[in-house]
């Protein structure tokens, strides 16, 4: 029997974007299963828009229809979350060059804590590589029209806490 193939895309996604999203579906081309681990330390200097709760139950009501994809809190070292779920496969999206030095940087943090770990990273497709959650977060608190970068799901709650104008409505 050949194990489980399973893949960890951790972050905060406050909120989940459409570039999130790309990823994960595209990711599930290559893995068996997919864990979206949504950190529990989102940073306060961020600005949150939901809660670690909010987050978690957003993402599953957006992965309703996907069995292969697990959405999980964590909080601790990714490593150490990623041995006890049993994947050797992290995967972390870049949007431009200036992710890159951070990712690399903790990828290869990642693999000196456990070697065993593998790293890869996604480019989310060309429509999306300038998306970011904490731009869609800036956009919707100023009223704009959010509803071409995240699922639905997440619009709907958006509009909740910022009001209507973020659906274009």
């Amino acid at each position: 029997m050949v194990d489980e193939r399973i893949a960890i895309y951790p972050g905060s996604f406050d909120p989940l974007t459409l570039g999130h999203d790309d990823i994960v579906r595209r990711c599930l081309r290559l893995v068996d299963r997919v864990l979206i681990a949504i950190a529990a330390s989102a940073s306060e200097a961020k600005s949150p828009a939901f809660s670690l709760d909010e987050r978690v139950e957003l993402t599953r009501e957006v992965y309703s229809d996907e069995p292969r994809v697990e959405v999980v809190p964590f909080e601790g070292l990714l490593v150490d979350f990623a041995r006890r779920r049993g994947a050797r496969l992290i995967v972390r999206g870049l949007r431009a060059v200036s992710d890159f030095e951070y990712e690399f940087q903790m990828a290869l943090m990642n693999r000196s804590l456990w070697p065993e770990i593998e790293v890869i990273f996604m480019a989310p497709a060309s429509n999306y590589t300038f998306l970011s959650s904490s731009l869609v977060r800036e956009v919707a608190r100023l009223g704009g029209d959010v509803s071409g970068f995240v699922p639905l799901p997440v619009l709907r709650e958006l509009a909740r806490v910022y009001g209507a104008a973020v659906t274009g409505e």
